[in-house]
């Protein structure tokens, strides 16, 4: 931040501000909006995209920009970019398309939607920045392997927790310490919370049902940590994660040594995972160790204990507070909040909420019918699992009971999605060599320019 705010400073100073359009107006990208034209310098927010441009409209206001114009074409948002207007749409690819901006901010929480959303943009040598971790979770690593090819980010966003995870795990490795846990703390968990039972909650703070029952319902922290895995290399010690349960209000610090079994911990290239009702909620975690005694001893003296497991916390995590410096990074430093290092590590398979029944057709995440659970990557595949970013829409062949997770055998999957083209596109990219890759990429990239709607 200390870098990102001088930066932008330059740049206001300079009459050349980073320029971004937003697509989604929802809860949190009216949060941005704001964010972004009331209190980050060096920034402009030139265009917001939302299928009801009224809400779109909203964003602005509420932001204190009253002058908007509704536009329908690229060369229409190109000439306002330049003659310093604000545009609004129902057209996210115009947004993908326009010359004149830097950066794409994705915050929709759709999958098929927004992995449309961040390729066209990529295609057109934007950066994208991802509040959508379940596009992330899903076909991330492709979408890295295109963005890399083009020059530019594909990157979760400063501030959420995975993003703030990856901050703290740069930091602690940056001390020479061994991250070996990259955790998640929160405050409830109930796989079969529905839109009825987080209906209250949900109109208490101006929320989606829907994605606050994801959150309850566990799909959105196991995407949370899947992306944080696809970060870092590391992977999950069991389906599902161990998601201890503490106290409410346990002091992290004093149930540290005891979470996770330390050989699940120490053997291998770490975990990712999380806990329910510790403090300091609703933050984020790494636990690290050191070999050296002379440092262990250094570490003991700054109170961090005596090891093995050294705890490194953030208290917080401040959502669209920090996405504009997401954007910075990307756009003058070239640098990522967080993406995927290489192939898919973790991967969210779907479980049954309720016993589902042949010839349904299953419904959206945070919704009645399924549950995501983080799996390790190489056992998805063996299994033939269904990624829950793939199972809406997807109609049932059988039967499933309660709790089983579903696979690719159990479903009809749906005619034309993009989603499903890259999934493919990932899994071939990724089993094949080094030295067949960029011809693979050039075989993929031909085809991807056909496939975006």
């Amino acid at each position: 931040m200390i870098i990102v705010d001088t930066a932008l400073a330059k740049r206001h100073a300079e009459q050349n501000p980073v320029r971004v359009a937003l697509v989604g107006a929802g809860f949190m990208g009216r949060g941005i909006a704001l964010q972004i034209c009331q209190y980050v310098q060096g920034m402009e927010l030139v265009a917001i995209s939302n299928r009801d441009t009224t809400k779109a409209k909203r964003a602005y206001t509420e932001a204190g920009v009253l002058e908007v114009e509704e536009v329908s074409s690229v060369s229409k948002l190109e000439e306002n970019i330049r003659q310093g207007k604000y545009s609004i749409t129902d057209d996210a690819m115009l947004l993908c398309e326009a010359g004149g901006i830097d950066a794409i901010i994705e915050v929709t929480g759709a999958i098929e939607f927004g992995t449309n959303v961040a390729l066209r943009a990529i295609q057109n040598g934007k950066h994208i920045i991802m509040m959508n971790a379940e596009v992330d979770g899903t076909v991330g690593p492709i979408l890295k392997v295109y963005a890399d090819k083009a020059g530019v980010v594909f990157t979760n966003a400063d501030g959420d927790q995975p993003g703030v995870q990856m901050n703290l795990y740069r930091f602690v490795k940056s001390l020479g310490v061994k991250p070996v846990v990259c955790g998640n703390i929160k405050g409830l968990h109930d796989p079969y919370r529905n839109p009825t039972t987080q209906k209250g909650f949900a109109e208490k703070w101006g929320q989606n049902p829907a994605m606050v029952t994801s959150f309850a319902d566990g799909t959105k922290i196991s995407y949370e940590q899947a992306i944080v895995a696809n970060g870092t290399g590391m992977r999950v010690a069991k389906r599902g994660m161990h998601g201890p349960t503490v106290p409410t209000g346990t002091p992290l610090k004093e149930v540290v040594q005891t979470l996770y079994p330390l050989e699940d911990v120490l053997e291998g290239p770490g975990i990712v995972d999380y806990v329910v009702g510790a403090e300091p909620g609703p933050g984020v975690f790494v636990l690290g160790t050191h070999d050296h005694p002379t440092q262990q001893h250094y570490l003991n003296l700054y109170k961090l204990g005596e090891g093995p497991l050294y705890l490194f916390y953030t208290p917080y995590h401040l959502c669209h507070f920090e996405v504009p410096s997401t954007v910075a990074r990307a756009v003058l430093f070239n640098d990522a909040a967080l993406t995927p290092i290489a192939g898919p590590v973790v991967e969210v398979v779907a479980a049954a909420k309720i016993d589902l029944k042949a010839g349904q057709v299953v419904d959206g995440l945070g919704h009645y019918m399924t549950y995501g659970l983080c799996e390790n990557a190489d056992t998805t595949q063996l299994e033939n699992l269904l990624p829950i970013g793939v199972a809406e829409g997807c109609v049932l062949k059988h039967d499933i009971p309660k709790d089983k997770v579903l696979t690719y055998d159990d479903v009809i999957l749906p005619e034309g999605r993009l989603v499903d083209k890259l999934r493919k596109e990932q899994a071939a990219y990724f089993a094949s060599t080094e030295a067949n890759r960029d011809h693979l990429l050039s075989q993929l990239q031909n085809k991807a320019e056909t496939s975006v709607a």
